[in-house]
């Protein structure tokens, strides 16, 4: 099962044809809201979108890995990874339950 991806072209048009703004005005809200979003992230913030979901910021420690390929044993050093977790409402919907879920936010 292979998706259409959709590009900030494809929110900005949607935004054109459902709102009303302009083109230029619906991708530079599109551009706003993006920006705002990594933002945020960049600072160790949450982004919580209701009936969304949240994307979550978080901490890896040092650790050792193993090359796969050859075996040998190196050092990960600690890092920032964002991680992101669906809400209720949104699993709901993938899953064809057209929102049947309570609206409970992880």
């Amino acid at each position: 099962m292979s998706g259409k991806t959709v590009t900030r072209a494809d929110l900005s048009e949607a935004v054109y044809q459902q709102v009303g703004l302009s083109r230029t005005e619906s991708s530079a809200l599109v551009e706003t809201v993006l920006a705002e979003i990594c933002a945020c992230l960049a600072q160790g913030e949450t982004v919580k979108l209701s009936s969304f979901g949240s994307f979550v910021v978080r901490s890896k420690g040092r650790r050792i890995g193993r090359n796969p390929k050859t075996g040998v044993e190196v050092e990960i050093e600690p890092r920032q990874v964002m991680v992101f977790k669906p809400s209720n409402v949104l699993k709901a919907r993938i899953n064809g339950m057209n929102g049947a879920a309570d609206h409970d936010e992880e």
